[in-house]
């Protein structure tokens, strides 16, 4: 079983930044997609940013290119995801995710991140 947990969540005002980092532990995929998505109240999970198995292949959600960078990091096992430019919208709760190659995904339990002044 893998084990996700979430760090780095907090209150920033906007345009500030924030860096989250999940650390994963247990069985460790070698081959993966991993990153974060996000879930305000009253609305559906959706993607923020993932990593295709590399660092240089990610995908974003269209409202954050150019301000999130999601970043894994074998070393330390660890992915992380780098926000600035911070705006109220992008209130939610951030889960890390990781899915295998081939089979099961795993969740973290959330880290909440607010916006606001």
């Amino acid at each position: 079983q893998v084990q996700l947990v979430e760090s780095g969540g907090g209150l920033v005002q906007p345009g500030g930044s924030l860096r989250l980092s999940c650390a994963i532990s247990g069985d460790i995929p070698d081959r993966y997609t991993m990153g974060w998505f996000r879930q305000a109240p009253g609305m559906q999970r959706e993607l923020v940013g993932l990593v295709l198995g590399s660092n240089t292949n990610t995908r974003y959600h269209d409202s954050v290119k150019g301000r999130f960078t999601v970043f894994r990091d074998e070393a330390k096992n660890t992915v992380d995801l780098q926000m600035n430019a911070l705006k109220p919208e992008d209130t939610a709760k951030y889960y890390c995710y990781v899915q295998r190659l081939v089979g099961a995904s795993y969740w973290g339990e959330g880290t909440q991140v607010t916006v606001s002044s």
